[in-house]
Parts: structure tokens; C-alpha cells; sequence
């Protein structure tokens, strides 16, 4: 498995597997699995060479972090990279009084999850993550969903930002400089949330969901450049766009958690068409094509079943020709500025 390493302020820094895994999936979003198949998957990805697990208290109410924590006992800790986020604590409820999430996460914990950017509330997180996970440390923390796609509107946004400046990063850089963690950032939907952190504040990592994709480049107009002249590492997730570029334009295909727009679909059949004439699976592409920017540090796919962690591998290891690149370009399916070997 190749890995990049990163080191933007000179503490040591950080080796990421090109191939991270996103364990939102592991914590029942869109169906239950057992405890067993999601170790069984964990185990798989890791036999398979991959090393940075990203997680939140989000992601099937704690359970995906609880799951992290039988996998992680027995591994070394230097071995591999652990993320988690904080901006949401969760508080207990009575069963059937958890908010209606949007990632639609089954057979959960009764948990109700409550926003909290303020210094207290990021170190209790951090407490509580470090409890559920069963680990002595966290090597980076991401603020979550700072985006209007989770908030609801730009003043909602607004307020959750100031809050987090004024109390939560205070709590991280304090954090970064103690040596607890070794890193921080932010986890969004939308990059316009990471420049504007990043304009306001000294951020080293972003996990940028679905904004850096075969379908989306309009990070290229300011914030990539901005990441990249100031050494921050981007890690993508949602790649696949939640699964179209996976699954192909086949009706029902998902594309930001909901069901495809036919522009959409338009769009990722021509993109499926010229991977076809040169003989490469458009997933293959899609999960290799962010990777060519110097920015970005690791891709990271998630996946329910053991299939799912061998397919990302597939694509992962997958050579690209470079005439497919340049065919994505002349057709106008990629940005010319799009950064792919030449």
C-alpha cells in the first residue's frame, strides 16, 4: 500500500495509506450489520495494507467508534492513523426520541446528539471518543459539519462557526501544542467552509466529503490552491459521490445522499463511456483521480462488506492510463486545471 507522509509545522507528522477507510459506514448507515461483519471488515482492510481509520461520534450514534475499539486492541498504536470529530456530543434519550438523521443510521445506541463547538464542548468529546475507542490517543480531530448542507442556511452556519472560533479551535490548538493531538481541522460537505477556516484561523487537515471528484472540481478555483501554498493536507471522502460513480447511471443511482438528478446521470455516462473505451472501471478512476493533486494526503472510501473493502483496494492499486486524463479534458468532463499525469 503506498503511503504519503505529511508535516506541515514540523512536529513529525503524519504517514496516510493512499487508501484510508471512512467508518461511517460501520455504524448501520442505511442498514444494520453485526458486530462481526464490520470486524471482519476492519480486518480486511487492514490485511489488505490500509492504515488510517477516520471516525465520529456521529456515525451510528458511537457505535462506529465502540466497533473501532474491539479491531484497535491489539494493534500497535504507532502503527496506524486515527481520526475522530468533534462539534457534536450525545447525550442519552429514551428509544425513539433520536433526531431523524440524514444519514439514516439503523439499530443505533438512544442517543440525541447535540451541537457543541465551544472549548468545553470539543474537550469532552474528545474524553468521550477516547473512552468509546478504548485508545490512549487520537492523532487528528476535525470539527464536523460546518456547512450549510447540515445546519440549514448560511446564518445557522455562521453562528456555528463564530462559536467554534471563539471556543472550540481555541481548545484544539491548545490541544496541537500540548502535544495530545498531532493534528486539526475540519470535516465537511462543502469547501467553501474550509476556506473560509482556513482564512480565519491556523487548520493543517481538511476532510473535504464529495467536493474533490470526477464530478467536482470548483475547489480548484480557490481553496485547493490556498491548501496547497500553506501545506495543508486534504484528505477525500466521498469519492464515489455517494455511489454514482461507483454504480454507474443506473436508475436509482445516489448522488449526495439522494437519488441522482438526471444532469447527473447524463454527466457520469459520458464519464463511464470513455473509462470503457480505454478498458478501466470508472470507480478505479474516480478513486485515483483526486489523488493527482498535491494536496491530498489520503482517499477514504468506506464500505459494509468484505467485497466493498476489496473493490476500493482494486481501485486503489489500479494504473490509470494517462490518455484516459487527457480524453475526460478534451471532452470538457474534468477541468483542464485538473492536476493528472501528463
Amino acid at each position: 500500500m503506498k503511503t504519503r507522509h505529511w508535516d506541515r509545522i514540523g512536529n513529525g507528522g503524519l504517514t496516510f495509506t493512499e487508501l484510508g477507510f471512512g467508518t461511517a459506514p460501520l455504524g448501520n448507515l442505511y442498514r444494520a450489520i453485526s458486530d462481526d461483519d464490520a470486524h471482519a471488515v476492519l480486518t480486511r482492510a487492514w490485511d489488505l495494507g490500509t492504515r488510517y481509520f477516520d471516525t465520529a461520534p456521529l456515525y451510528g450514534l458511537g457505535l462506529s467508534e465502540t466497533r473501532l475499539n474491539r479491531f484497535l486492541r491489539d494493534k500497535p498504536r504507532d502503527d496506524y492513523v486515527l481520526s475522530t470529530k468533534v462539534g457534536r456530543l450525545l447525550t442519552r434519550c429514551e428509544r425513539g426520541e433520536e433526531r431523524d438523521l440524514i444519514g439514516k443510521f439503523f439499530d443505533v445506541p438512544a442517543r440525541r446528539e447535540v451541537f457543541d463547538y465551544t472549548y468545553d464542548g470539543v474537550m469532552r468529546s474528545l474524553e468521550f471518543s477516547l473512552a468509546r475507542l478504548g485508545v490512549d490517543r487520537i492523532d487528528i480531530l476535525f470539527a464536523h459539519d460546518l456547512d450549510i448542507f447540515t445546519h440549514g442556511s448560511q446564518a445557522a452556519l455562521d453562528a456555528k462557526l463564530n462559536e467554534m472560533m471563539a471556543g472550540g479551535y481555541k481548545a484544539l490548538m491548545s490541544l496541537r501544542e500540548q502535544g495530545v493531538i498531532k493534528a486539526f481541522g475540519a470535516g465537511v460537505n462543502e469547501w467553501q467552509s474550509c476556506q473560509w477556516l482556513t482564512e480565519h484561523g491556523d487548520f493543517d487537515l481538511f476532510l473535504l466529503a464529495g467536493r474533490y471528484t470526477l464530478l467536482e472540481q470548483e475547489a480548484l478555483d480557490s481553496f485547493l490552491p490556498l491548501a496547497e501554498n500553506r501545506g495543508i493536507g486534504i484528505v477525500i471522502g466521498g469519492p464515489y459521490n455517494s455511489g454514482i460513480l461507483a454504480t454507474g447511471p443506473k436508475p436509482g443511482a445516489f448522488y449526495n445522499y439522494d437519488p441522482a438528478p438526471q444532469h447527473i446521470l447524463d454527466q457520469v455516462a459520458k464519464i463511464e463511456a470513455i473509462c470503457k473505451r480505454h478498458g478501466v472501471r470508472m470507480v478505479d478512476a474516480a478513486f485515483r483521480f483526486p489523488l493527482h493533486h498535491p494536496a491530498v494526503v489520503s482517499v477514504i472510501p468506506g464500505g459494509q462488506g468484505v467485497a466493498e473493502v476489496e473493490a476500493n483496494f482494486t481501485a486503489a492499486t489500479t494504473e490509470i492510463p494517462s490518455a484516459l486524463w487527457a480524453d475526460l479534458k478534451a471532452e470538457r468532463l474534468i477541468r483542464d486545471d485538473a492536476p493528472v499525469p501528463a
